[in-house]
């Protein structure tokens, strides 16, 4: 295998990896709070393994990787931002 190619695959490796763990950190911090919680860096998460897997799906050349990528990052970043909003939005002293 060429160096480049090995490049690529461990950027999907990681891709994948980083994607797949937000699972496992939503269910521990669930857990951790007795209740189904989906913390900030979970999204963080799903932006940074989304769009590794979109480079990688690009690199590859495959139309339903990128399209099935390219639509979870969006959702995700509005995600994040709407959070964000809430957050920007939510006194102090009110928070938990």
């Amino acid at each position: 295998m060429e160096t480049s190619e090995s490049g690529w695959l461990a950027l999907g490796l990681i891709g994948q990896t980083v994607f797949s763990a937000r699972f496992l950190l939503q269910w521990i911090y669930s857990e951790y709070k007795r209740h189904s919680v989906i913390p900030m860096v979970f999204w963080y998460m799903s932006i940074i393994g989304g769009a590794l897997l979109l480079g990688y799906a690009v690199y590859k050349r495959d139309p339903v990787f990128i399209a099935g990528q390219s639509c979870g990052v969006l959702i995700y970043a509005r995600n994040l931002q709407l959070r964000l909003r809430e957050r920007a939005a939510t006194p102090i002293e009110d928070a938990p």
